[in-house]
C-alpha cells in the first residue's frame, strides 16, 4: 500500500520522546477545513453528496473533504 502524502504535522511539533505530539498532519487540517465548507453548502442546498454503494451522507461528506485535501497537497507541491 502506497503511503499517503499528508503534508506533515499542521500544529504541536514538540518533542516525541519526552510526551511531546506530532498533532494532526497537514492533511487532516485541510480536509477539516474543507468539511466545514461542505456542511456549510449541504445545509444551504448548495451542494448534494453522492454516495457510493449505500455509504451515509455523512461518509460521503467525510470522503469528500479527504479528496480536496489531497488535491490541495498536490497543488503545493507543484508549487515548491
Amino acid at each position: 500500500m502506497n503511503k499517503i502524502n499528508d503534508g506533515g504535522p499542521a500544529f504541536g511539533h514538540g518533542d516525541h520522546q519526552h510526551g511531546g505530539s506530532a498533532g494532526m498532519s497537514l492533511r487532516d487540517w485541510f480536509a477539516g477545513q474543507a468539511l466545514d465548507a461542505i456542511i456549510r453548502a449541504v445545509c444551504a442546498g448548495q451542494h448534494f453528496p453522492h454516495s457510493y454503494h449505500g455509504e451515509c451522507a455523512e461518509s460521503a461528506m467525510a470522503r469528500n473533504a479527504y479528496r480536496i485535501a489531497d488535491a490541495m497537497l498536490k497543488a503545493r507541491e507543484a508549487t515548491e
